[in-house]
């Protein structure tokens, strides 16, 4: 079975873990003040990813919104599921989160954003799941289906162009492998789309044992964003990043862009909408011999992980893992 732990305190995902294997990959923190709310773990971006604008920032508006900067409401709690939400005071939007165990390996997560506001307005909604050490070292390996992406660093208005392909970065004219951080190699964040009907992160740990996984609809969350992070030539972070953004930037910015590589770059809800999206993680125990993901498909009742440069299978037995 696995144990998951929300912080009411920015509502962040910050333990995740087999009871048999005594190892968090998400132990991220961004080293706010003890007991306050702030980013940690698997966090959530909302209203949006990134920097408000000037303006907006002398009003109060923090970096990657306000959901991890106030303490969630807890509605509901059982063994194997909770319910939560947050209401951000000056976006005037609302995210109410339920979440539940999948079979042994797996969380299942549906969050509905709602718009609070007399007039309809902009959005975003990232996933920000940040693995750290002692999980993260210069082994670990990331994979993913991600296809055709972009350098946040390249120059507006056309940063896509020319494109990067998974798992290829750019760094100071330099080819770099987003599978692995080793060393200095430290390129800003890279955003990518995926051609498929689920989208799939895994970072995978072989000296430890384990991996970590997600998987989420194309249709709700277009986009993967991976920033990576090293101090004095150690790994320090890793963001696997989903979402309905793939673009650093104001809402302005957005606006004006509209589309990269046809995905939009932002939501948008009516006065009293609402919008629902939904994802799974799942940890999985691996070989010391492990080469990475391949593959990870889903029936509607297990995942089945895949290895690369091998036939050797992983299933998952999850049960269903998104509402009908």
């Amino acid at each position: 079975m696995v144990r998951a732990v929300f912080d009411l305190a920015g509502g962040s995902l910050i333990e995740f873990q087999l009871r048999d294997v005594p190892l968090n990959p998400l132990t991220w923190d961004s080293r706010g003040e003890p007991n306050a709310p702030r980013p940690r773990g698997h966090f959530v971006c909302f209203d949006r990813w990134g920097q408000p604008s000037a303006a907006e920032l002398k009003n109060g508006m923090p970096f990657h919104g306000e959901a991890t900067r106030v303490v969630w409401k807890l509605h509901s709690a059982t063994p194997n599921a909770l319910r939560m939400s947050a209401t951000l005071p000056i976006a005037g939007l609302t995210v109410d989160r339920s979440a539940q165990l999948a079979g042994a390996s797996a969380l299942r997560v549906t969050e509905a954003v709602t718009n609070g506001n007399k007039l309809g307005r902009m959005y975003n909604l990232v996933q920000h799941p940040s693995i750290a050490p002692p999980f993260l070292d210069e082994t670990t390996l990331v994979d993913s289906n991600a296809r055709k992406g972009f350098m946040q660093s390249s120059p507006m208005p056309n940063p896509e162009e020319p494109p990067v392909w998974w798992p290829q970065a750019l760094q100071e004219g330099r080819t770099v492998d987003l599978r692995r951080l080793a060393g200095d190699h430290n390129p800003n964040v890279v955003s990518f789309v995926i051609d498929e009907e689920h989208g799939w992160v895994t970072a995978a740990s072989p000296s430890k044992g384990l991996l970590i996984g997600y998987l989420w609809r194309v249709r709700e969350y277009p986009w993967l964003n991976i920033w990576r992070n090293a101090e004095k030539g150690k790994p320090t972070a890793r963001g696997l990043e989903f979402g309905t953004t793939g673009l650093h930037q104001p809402f302005e910015t957005l606006l004006a862009k509209h589309r990269i590589f046809g995905r939009r770059l932002y939501g948008y809800l009516d006065a009293s909408a609402s919008a629902t999206r939904s994802y799974a993680a799942f940890l999985a125990k691996i070989p010391a011999a492990y080469r990475g993901t391949a593959k990870v498909s889903y029936d509607g009742a297990k995942l089945t992980v895949t290895e690369r440069e091998s036939s050797r299978t992983i299933t998952l037995e999850t049960g269903p893992l998104f509402p009908d």
